[in-house]
């Protein structure tokens, strides 16, 4: 338990620290790298309870991506 927790969070900050300075600056390739900080937060509430995790986790997928489609758009329309 505590080794998921520690797990998530070396997951949570290396995968927002990819995300906001990643190598190819492409919005694919920022919508893909979030699929880290995700999971990260995924194992995060794992530790704690799994109804919460699975809850968490498709929550967080379905906002972050919702987002960047629409930045994307944006940014592709200007």
């Amino acid at each position: 338990m505590i080794l998921t927790f520690y797990l998530g969070l070396v997951l949570l900050v290396l995968g927002v620290v990819g995300v906001a300075f990643p190598a190819d600056k492409t919005p694919l390739t920022r919508l893909i790298n979030l699929e880290v900080p995700a999971f990260g937060l995924l194992l995060i509430m794992l530790a704690y309870n799994e109804m919460l995790a699975l809850l968490t986790f498709i929550a967080t997928t379905t906002i972050t991506t919702f987002v960047l489609v629409r930045v994307i758009q944006r940014r592709n329309a200007v």
